[in-house]
């Protein structure tokens, strides 16, 4: 009955997608990592890529990862020690047209995961595989620390063990959300204004209003609306 419930449990973001025109969406990760980020960043992009609709590859990045500015049709995938901020990482969506997705960019804050709570390959590999996750349009399947953990990193967790790479209901979902065609190709041209993609969304304080708590009570996503069918997502892993 618990495998069951999950499996008809519904994950997706919203209805927040990149728009493709044929069946298989190829999106690029840029690596704006270091090499001890290498093997994460290339377990999750084989795992997303099992998907039936989605085809990921880890490309060479040029932005600086302290600040990892987003670049128009990929996502950029960064560390850096970001600070006692409390997060260990975060994943910004820009949306245009009131559901379409343009750019992201991953940010994994080295602060934490020097420590060694969080250096291990399990949180490494949890986080990453869940903020990239995210930024296809997928929300958390369970957001309660003290439920049993779902095997997939789209489940909030003390101990990702078992939580390290998505599962079927993951797949099943994006293939849900990315069921249709549109008539542009988001992930190959520049869709978004001149304001969403030089804004500056580096500060917490710059990512707009808290829309969503985890079951701990922390602020989990967020909103920036810059009007005109144009917002920012930020979603929130805290150090616990």
């Amino acid at each position: 009955m618990l495998v069951a419930g999950t499996a008809d449990a519904n994950h997706s973001w919203g209805s927040y997608h990149w728009a493709k025109t044929t069946n298989l969406l190829s999106l690029k990760l840029g690596d704006a990592v270091t090499n001890t980020w290498d093997a994460s960043l290339g377990l999750a992009s084989g795992d997303w890529s099992l998907s039936s609709i989605l085809d990921t590859s880890v490309v060479t990045s040029r932005v600086n990862p302290k600040t990892c500015k987003p670049t128009s049709g990929r996502v950029e995938v960064c560390n850096s020690k970001y600070g006692n901020n409390g997060w260990l990482g975060i994943a910004q969506i820009w949306i245009t047209s009131g559901e379409h997705i343009t750019q992201g960019v991953v940010k994994l804050n080295d602060t934490y995961f020097n420590t060694k709570t969080y250096n291990t390959p399990a949180w490494k590999q949890f986080v990453v595989c869940q903020e990239i996750g995210h930024t296809f349009g997928l929300d958390h399947q369970d957001e309660d620390f003290a439920n049993a953990n779902l095997g997939t990193c789209m489940d909030y967790t003390s101990n990702p063990i078992t939580n390290q790479h998505p599962n079927q209901h993951d797949y099943d979902q994006l293939a849900n959300i990315y069921a249709h065609f549109d008539s542009i190709n988001t992930a190959k041209n520049s869709v978004s204004s001149a304001k969403a993609r030089d804004l500056d969304v580096e500060n917490k304080a710059e990512w707009g209003k808290e829309i969503k708590k985890d079951k701990k009570g922390n602020s989990s996503l967020y909103e920036r609306d810059l009007k005109n069918g144009e917002k920012i997502f930020t979603f929130v892993i805290w150090a616990e």
